[in-house]
């Protein structure tokens, strides 16, 4: 049974500057995009790129960076994904091209891979046995709902006063002083008989991985009957289904099935990737809405998403302390999926001379809200009773999950939004403002869509989630393992396709 640290408030304030500089990059990038395709010439076509480079490495190496932290420390492999992280951004602020922008950005999958497992699992072993676990998982799960509006705020200050580079700069600046405290104040813990790397494991999970982010990112730009979209998901459902084969034999599971099977953690996850996917709609279609329809600036519509992020930051902190021992996750979780169903149905309301406090503004308080009741109760939940050595690769499972989430979300949001576009555009083609009108439609059906996702997760809140409670906050079960992003994590954000434009 672990100590809890004495400077665990220290630790805590680092990996919540951490996992805030994580979360930031999938929404400051987007900001980013449009000034940067323009400095470096490449077409709308490509520059989805610049986002799918990042979530293919990322994605695919999660639970190799979690078990990584698991054996050989999480104190090294945090620090080695702040310096990596902050010196990809450095690259691909300096970009000269496009292909070094895309480079860049996939080298800072790599090192996110490293660095978000090893903050939530620090985050876990740190509070363990502590009073305070429940209130840490607040605070930081406040970071994971909310950076990401916070990073459309910054990202419109950087791209507007300085230059969309700063957007990629200001990891460094994050990450160097960043990882220099962490040198100083976090202690080290891997195992000292390390087992071997699950090598097949290693293959076939990543491979999956890879291969189902790069097939809903294929189907998002060509279409779903196209030969590479069939090929990347027809190859992700083998490697999956083998990964699964190889981890319920292998002696040292690179994931030990396990973690995922114990009802509260798989309803938890499921609930993560459920929400990531549904709450896309928010970031991408309603960013464009405000820029393209109300024609805000984009610090105006980073100013914009703040009240959703006030609520966000409110309620994770509060649920999470004061409700989640009371009446347990599968109330807060599925009520804030219910929240979700209202916010994005309000959205479907949305039309060309619409305006921000009336049609905008409520629904962003009720998925703040809702966000808030979903990811800090599922987060603590999903590694929740997991074993130290298990810390990293559960954490990772719980971003794997809000990345894979964001990806499905981006394909199928992104592609159901292009369609309505396009036969909004012929049906109504003799009419005048019908390129904006056709917009509008995309963006209401696409928020349909992601009401019909948030009422799945509903169900699997309901259904999955046990009903009881996880114990008072003055002595939590023992954990021993969430942003995006959120992020993420926070959820994986990609520019609108061309037909919006």
């Amino acid at each position: 049974m672990s100590r809890p640290e004495p400077n665990r408030w220290a630790v805590l304030a680092l990996l919540g500057v951490a996992q805030l500089m994580v979360v930031l990059d999938a929404t400051i990038v987007n900001i980013a995009l449009p000034s940067a395709q323009r400095a470096l010439h490449f077409s709308a076509d490509n520059r989805q790129w610049v986002i799918t480079a990042y979530a293919l490495a990322f994605g695919g190496l999660l639970l190799l960076g979690g078990k990584l932290g698991d054996l050989f420390g999480r104190k090294w492999t945090f620090i080695a994904g702040l310096i990596g992280f902050s010196a990809a951004s450095a690259i691909g602020g300096l970009a000269q091209s496009f292909g070094m922008l895309v480079g860049a950005r996939a080298l800072q999958g790599v090192f996110g891979a490293l660095l978000a497992p090893s903050a939530l699992s620090l985050l876990t072993v740190t509070f363990a046995d502590s009073p305070d676990r429940a209130k840490a998982f607040g605070i930081f799960g406040a970071i994971a709902g909310g950076g990401a509006s916070v990073g459309l705020l910054l990202g419109g200050v950087l791209t507007q006063a300085l230059s969309w580079r700063w957007c990629l700069y200001v990891n460094a600046v994050i990450a160097v002083p960043t990882a220099i405290m962490a040198v100083r104040t976090l202690r080290n813990a891997g195992q000292p008989e390390r087992p071997r790397i699950d090598i097949p494991g290693v293959i076939a999970g990543s491979g999956g991985l890879f291969a189902i982010v790069y097939g809903f990112s294929s189907a998002e730009t060509s279409s779903w009957s196209d030969p590479i979209t069939i090929v990347a998901l027809a190859a992700s459902a083998v490697l999956l289904s083998a990964f699964v084969w190889i981890e319920s034999r292998a002696a040292h599971p690179l994931l030990p099935l396990r973690i995922v099977r114990d009802r509260a953690r798989g309803g938890a996850f499921a609930s993560i990737g459920l929400a990531g996917s549904g709450v896309f709609g928010v970031f991408l279609f309603l960013t464009y809405y405000l820029q393209q329809s109300l024609h805000l600036s984009p610090l105006t519509t980073g100013l914009a998403f703040m009240p959703m992020t006030i609520a966000i930051v409110i309620t994770s902190t509060t649920v999470q302390t004061q409700l989640l021992h009371r009446i347990g996750a599968r109330r807060l979780v599925s009520g804030g999926m219910a929240l979700g169903v209202i916010a994005l149905v309000s959205f479907t309301r949305l039309s060309p001379g619409g305006s921000y406090a009336a049609d905008v503004l409520p629904g962003l308080i009720l998925i703040g809200l809702g966000m808030g009741c979903v990811f800090a109760p599922a987060f603590s939940t999903a590694t929740l009773g997991v074993s130290e050595h298990d810390a990293g690769v559960a954490s990772a499972t719980v971003n794997t999950a809000q990345q894979v989430g964001g990806s499905v979300g981006t394909a199928l949001l992104s592609t159901i939004f292009a369609s309505a576009v396009s036969s909004y555009a012929v049906a109504h083609a003799k009419s005048a403002g019908v390129a904006n009108a056709a917009a509008i439609h995309g963006y209401t059906t696409a928020f349909w869509w992601a009401a019909g996702v948030f009422v799945i997760g509903l169900v699997v809140a309901l259904t999955v989630l046990p009903a009881g409670l996880t114990g008072p906050p003055a002595a939590p079960v023992t954990p021993v393992a969430p942003a995006g992003p959120v992020a993420s994590a926070a959820p994986v954000t990609a520019a609108v396709p061309a037909e919006a434009h």
